[in-house]
């Protein structure tokens, strides 16, 4: 549940014919995605949801030397497009609900930045048949655009009034494909291991081994590291064939703490 990561270069001036080129092709994108719209996705957001998808889009291009890429998996983006984030924020946040930062929610904590959520999800490289675990359910906005792309998803939240609420927000928005829990995602979730890819929504002054346990050999897990008053890196940590275990700093950013008694 991360603060606004601010790109470098922030006044970069993409051409007019090239913007509505780009949101003719999101628009179009939204209007081919498979399925019914989720509940309560009023045509008033749609527009809002195609500048969004734009701002990622060159925000992504502003931080390529970090990600080593230009653009993100159409999948990603799809899902962002069609995930309604206004359903997942407070009614007193609804007039910034497609604005790329992150708004609170209560309980001190955060609903990420949809940049954040999109380079996230594009690094775990989902694919149709994958079971992901999310340690940070927060609002569920993540878990759903998980959903979007992944067979199964399992989700842990220690704020017990924050996993109630997501849990019966997806269940209401039709996401029949994610399960949620109550506790402290710092020990995962033995009991539906080993998963294929593994999201974390808060820092952590480490990488916590009973994560690493629970990552599918090929897996991947993505994780902000280090402690709140300094600097935190966004980790990918990829489990090979044989069990070993390598990581990649890909930026920094900045996450409320990871809780618990660990």
């Amino acid at each position: 549940m991360p603060y606004a990561w601010q790109p470098v270069c922030c006044n970069i001036q993409v051409a007019i014919l090239s913007m509505n080129y780009r949101l003719l092709c999101y628009l179009l994108m939204s209007l081919t995605l498979s399925g019914p719209a989720p509940a309560g996705d009023a045509d008033g957001y749609t527009q809002q949801r195609m500048e969004l998808m734009r701002i990622i889009e060159q925000d992504v291009r502003e931080t390529s030397a970090y990600l080593d890429a230009e653009t993100l998996d159409p999948r990603v983006m799809k899902a962002l497009a069609k995930v309604p984030r206004h359903r997942f924020v407070p009614d007193s946040q609804l007039r910034h609900a497609y604005r790329n930062r992150p708004l609170p929610i209560g309980h001190g904590q955060t609903i990420s930045q949809p940049y954040i959520v999109a380079i996230m999800t594009d690094l775990l490289k989902l694919t149709p048949a994958d079971r992901v675990l999310e340690v940070g359910t927060g609002s569920g906005y993540q878990a759903a655009v998980l959903a979007e792309l992944a067979q199964q998803v399992y989700s842990i939240e220690i704020i017990e009034p924050l996993g109630k609420r997501a849990r019966d927000l997806l269940n209401k928005l039709g996401y029949d494909n994610v399960e949620t829990r109550i506790g402290d995602g710092y020990y995962g979730w033995e009991t539906h291991a080993p998963f294929d890819a593994i999201i974390v929504t808060a820092a952590a002054d480490h990488i916590p081994p009973p994560l690493i346990a629970q990552l599918k050999p090929g897996g991947r897990m993505m994780i902000p590291v280090g402690s709140r008053f300094m600097t935190q890196q966004l980790v990918v940590v990829e489990k090979d064939s044989n069990n070993n275990v390598t990581t990649r700093l890909i930026l920094p950013v900045r996450f409320v703490p990871l809780t618990g008694d660990h």
